[in-house]
């Protein structure tokens, strides 16, 4: 239950809409335990009928019988206005705690970092932000309205019942220790099996959402039955926790239940012996029997309440863990909003280990990169590329040594300026279910001509393929960009990257899907586009790095050789195997 602490703030948000309901529950349940007092002076009115026939007290019981019904419909109408008024300030609030909450939860998500979504599958993150929080706000909703109707109800009825008779109460509440003793232990259980099942389902939101996003890559292998069949194998395993939890939870009314009517048997029994002996009249049995039966619903109610509240004890605890993660990057907000670099960016024996694998991926790396020049990186795949990128976004920052703008360390920068201040194009493009337009100008925040889009899209070389589109620029893409090629995509980034004219440009490996000439002409229109900025650009292919001021030979996390076309040619190094061995591959394909 600790873990449902974390919601109070909200409860105190909210506070007035939690005490209006709490006095619309006490209203609804004031006029509701008024009924069996109805109900007792109506037996009692026709037994003092019968007993004593009076042809001239017809017409009496009549319009006795017609008041007391009356009252009664009465008071069932004021308890069902009150009830609604009690729905429409609790169950409401859970609805906007519900909202606020997920709200939390996004922003904590966009406050996280790198390393925490290359530790954490999409699915499990999904469910957490969705089926978690619809489980906490049942807890939120019904499950305090219930909580508090409970007690409210059991006060005034034990009021009502100790006011009439004091003996029979006690003989009516016997049963009630053995029902809290087992509301205590079955609860645990049910907590435990709340976890497995909450555990489990993230599982299958996670296979779901990976099964779906590369659902090209297992028709191309022909893997659907392997992958249902995995599927179907959690599913399964889903099915017997919930099945188990289903029985555990079975097992809470019909005990509650029976209890309820050992209480009622009692109730009939030593009632009818009191009434023997002339102690009290029948109708307060009547009237003792309705009450316990109005604390039915309420302790039958006890076993789903008491699941509502573990199953949401269980979501909030790993909801709890997520929101409880601190940023591993510390943004800097205070700092000042406006980057001024004039000189240039120094990676000073920079190493990086990542956190999940232990790889050292980058090893004491120390090189400067001037303002207004264009440095090339090149290395086989797994050398540190991109992570040299990551650095410079400070998507990571380094395990060892430091990174300085200007003399001033990058990591004391505004993080969100800094990175407003670069233009960035992943090696791994995403586009979103959107408009191409949308797409493009998503990379600003400034309000952007459509001319100047259209611009920036055929610097990219995107722009002649987008007008073949029947709608062209509003064409909405599918999921990532599905309907595109992946050399359209790249270009697409590229145009999203050139849009607000950054004063850094990062290109991670991003021309690899096109072929030469289009890349010569992407080349020339970004060195045109951005002609006095500084420019990085990383890729496998020396074709892409012609336009460098200086180049960088990475290998296994090193650097290993640095300096121009020429002079790296003359090392006869790395880079000289490299060029020759891309040279000749061009040969072949041309033959």
């Amino acid at each position: 239950m600790s873990s449902l602490f974390y919601l109070n703030k909200y409860l105190v948000r909210y506070k007035w809409r939690l005490i209006l309901g709490t006095i619309f529950i006490i209203c609804s349940n004031v006029f509701f335990v008024q009924q069996p007092g109805l109900i007792r002076d109506a037996i009692n009115e026709i037994e003092d009928f019968i007993a004593n026939v009076d042809p001239q007290a017809t017409s009496n019981i009549l319009k006795q019988g017609l008041w007391l019904s009356g009252l009664y419909t009465l008071l069932s109408i004021l308890k069902g206005i009150f009830l609604f008024f009690t729905r429409q300030t609790i169950i409401i609030m859970s609805r906007f705690i519900e909202y606020d909450l997920k709200n939390e939860i996004y922003d904590q998500y966009q406050r996280l970092t790198f390393n925490f979504y290359k530790k954490n599958a999409t699915g499990d993150l999904m469910n957490r932000i969705s089926e978690d929080v619809t489980k906490v706000r049942m807890y939120l909703g019904p499950g305090i309205m219930y909580t508090i109707n409970l007690f409210v109800l059991f006060s005034l009825v034990l009021y009502k019942m100790l006011s009439r008779n004091a003996e029979l109460t006690l003989y009516v509440l016997t049963p009630l220790p053995i029902m809290s003793l087992l509301i205590y232990f079955v609860s645990r259980v049910i907590n435990k099996k709340s976890e497995k099942v909450q555990a489990q389902q993230s599982l299958l939101s996670t296979i779901v959402q990976e099964t779906f996003s590369g659902i090209r890559v297992v028709k191309s292998h022909v893997k659907e039955e392997s992958v249902s069949a995995k599927f179907e194998k959690e599913a399964d395993l889903y099915k017997k926790n919930s099945m188990n939890l289903a029985l555990t939870n079975a097992f809470f009314m019909p005990t509650i239940i029976l209890l309820i009517g050992i209480s009622t048997i009692l109730t009939i029994y030593m009632g009818g012996l009191q009434a023997n002996n002339g102690t009290i009249d029948p109708g307060e049995i009547a009237e003792f029997v309705v009450y316990v039966n109005m604390l039915t619903w309420p302790f039958a109610s006890v076993g789903w309440v008491t699941s509502i509240v573990q199953r949401a004890a269980a979501s909030q605890k790993r909801i709890n863990e997520f929101l409880e993660v601190d940023p591993d990057i510390n943004p800097n907000h205070n700092a000042e909003q406006e980057i001024h670099f004039d000189q240039d960016i120094r990676l000073n024996q920079v190493s990086l280990t990542y956190e999940n694998s232990g790889v050292t991926a980058l090893k004491n790396i120390d090189f400067n990169i001037k303002k207004g020049e264009t440095i090339g990186i090149i290395g086989k795949t797994g050398s540190g590329k991109s992570t040299l990128a990551y650095l410079i976004m400070r998507l990571l920052d380094p395990s060892n040594g430091n990174i300085t703008v200007d003399n001033k360390r990058l990591d004391e920068l505004n993080l969100d300026a800094w990175r407003a201040y670069m233009g960035y194009v992943p090696q791994e493009h995403f586009l979103f279910s959107d408009s191409i337009l949308n797409n493009i100008l998503f990379g600003t925040k400034e309000e952007v001509s459509f001319e100047r889009v259209q611009e920036v899209a055929k610097n990219a070389g995107i722009h002649d393929s987008i007008m073949n589109f029947p709608e062209q620029y509003e064409t909405r893409l599918g999921e990532r960009g599905i309907n595109l090629s992946g050399g359209q995509k790249q270009r697409l980034s590229i145009a999203r990257a050139l849009i607000k004219t950054p004063d850094i440009l990062v290109l991670d490996d991003c021309l690899s899907a096109v072929d030469n000439e289009t890349e010569e002409l992407i080349l020339q229109s970004i060195k045109s586009e951005l002609r006095s900025k500084t420019t990085l650009i990383i890729s496998h292919r020396i074709s892409s790095l012609k336009y460098a001021d200086r180049i960088i030979v990475m290998d296994d996390g090193r650097l290993v050789e640095h300096g121009n076309h020429e002079e790296l040619m003359s090392l006869k190094g790395i880079y000289f195997d490299t060029y020759k061995r891309q040279e000749l591959q061009t040969d072949q394909n041309k033959q």
